[in-house]
């Protein structure tokens, strides 16, 4: 028979080895911080992990989202922006992801305040998906869509 010392630390190893499995979902990556500050990317399927050390700190959707902006000013009117975005590079956009939502609404803001705006509304869709690219781009986002609405 076995002691109930050893008993325990058999029940302890088991729970740390079920611990030390994570299944990530297709369509997801998730990334790990280890205690000394290191990140881990790591993407679909199943995985080892070390628990106690490593803890997952953002759950990141490679399917896209939406972002809806209001209170803007198109063309002098009152209007609203729902902006399309998807992560393409995981690695990059783990600093900002969990601000993403708010540096689109501002930068869409502050785009569409701007004094070089398009004339025409599919132009100014164009140009906004264009602008809001070449800011995001190099933080591993990319603008799919941008749908303005100009409220009467």
């Amino acid at each position: 028979m076995l002691s109930p010392i050893i008993l325990a630390a058999l029940c302890a190893l088991a729970l740390l080895a079920v611990a030390s499995v994570r299944r990530i979902p297709e369509g997801h990556v998730y990334t790990f911080r280890r205690m000394g500050g290191h990140v881990r990317v790591v993407g679909s399927g199943t995985h080892w992990v070390v628990p106690l050390v490593e803890r997952v700190a953002h759950k990141i959707s490679l399917t896209g989202a939406a972002v809806a902006v209001e209170g803007l000013t198109i063309a002098d009117r009152p209007g609203r922006a729902i902006v399309y975005f998807q992560v393409l590079d995981p690695e990059r956009a783990e600093v900002v992801i969990e601000d993403v939502e708010e540096r689109l609404r501002a930068a869409t803001r502050r785009l569409c305040g701007a004094a070089a705006l398009p004339a025409t509304a599919d132009a100014r869709r164009q140009w906004l998906k264009r602008s809001l690219n070449e800011e995001l781009r190099e933080r591993g986002l990319l603008i799919a869509r941008v749908d303005l609405n100009a409220l009467d």
